[in-house]
């Protein structure tokens, strides 16, 4: 009995690390997006200026934060998804080989392209735009524009279990596989006492699985993100509405 509860306790405080983890990974994250931010309004006045080279300098250091930032929120990722999962054994857990194995998981396989982060995509559009307003950037079709700096990352605006807005969730979580969010409580149920089952959004072929769903610490940054823009939408959206009925 005392080493079940000994052991409760361990994975316990573990599980608390993690959280506090976290939090400190998500205000790195919101440090970096600033600077990429900063260093777009920059590059902006120095393409005005004539320096492309000092504006190329300028994009390969956006390209190596936005890499930074993925790294964080994967590996950030990956020891909430080891907390949740963990149970003491008999022998002594190797914690830094656990982490080293993630980060070379990670490296072998990104989960995404830093060229194609949302921040860089603005920042070379903006770039762009300073003499070439209105136009598409080389390479991109018409059709493509639809990136814009006014889209959010967020792949599901409604949870696929309650229904409610992803802005609306109080414990909004989101899963490593597939990149969908949930309400946590409505996941959790759904999930039970089952292993593993699908993704509960329409067409994904995702398996669901309690430890491969996480609070990452890019997920509120960009919640917010997303809630302010549809605040900014909806005054856009009365002031229209407004200019018709006069």
């Amino acid at each position: 009995m005392a080493s079940t509860s000994h052991s409760g306790g361990v994975a316990g405080r573990i599980r608390t690390t993690a959280s506090t983890f976290s939090s400190d990974y998500q205000s790195l994250i919101i440090d970096i997006r600033k600077n990429m931010t900063l260093m777009k309004d920059i590059a902006v006045e120095l393409e005005k200026d004539g320096m492309s080279d000092k504006v190329k300098e300028l994009e390969d250091a956006v390209l190596e934060l936005a890499s930074l930032s993925e790294l964080s929120v994967h590996f950030s990722s990956a020891v909430q998804a080891f907390a949740n999962r963990y149970q003491p054994g008999e022998e002594l857990t190797d914690f830094h080989k656990v982490f080293e194995d993630e980060i070379k998981q990670f490296k072998a396989n990104p989960p995404s392209d830093p060229k194609k982060h949302s921040l860089v995509r603005q920042f070379k559009e903006a770039v762009w735009n300073v003499h070439h307003e209105g136009q598409p950037m080389p390479g991109e079709e018409q059709e493509d524009i639809v990136m814009t700096s006014t889209q959010s990352s967020i792949l599901n605006k409604t949870c696929p279990l309650t229904g409610k807005p992803v802005t609306e969730l109080q414990e909004p979580v989101r899963s490593m596989e597939c990149k969908h969010i949930y309400e946590k409580k409505a996941m959790m149920k759904y999930i039970q006492t089952k292993h593993q089952v699908q993704c509960p959004m329409s067409g994904c072929p995702k398996i669901l699985r309690a430890d491969k769903v996480v609070n990452d610490p890019l997920l509120l940054i960009e919640i917010d993100e997303l809630r302010k823009m549809t605040k900014e939408s909806d005054i856009v959206e009365d002031f229209t509405m407004l200019g018709e009925d006069d």
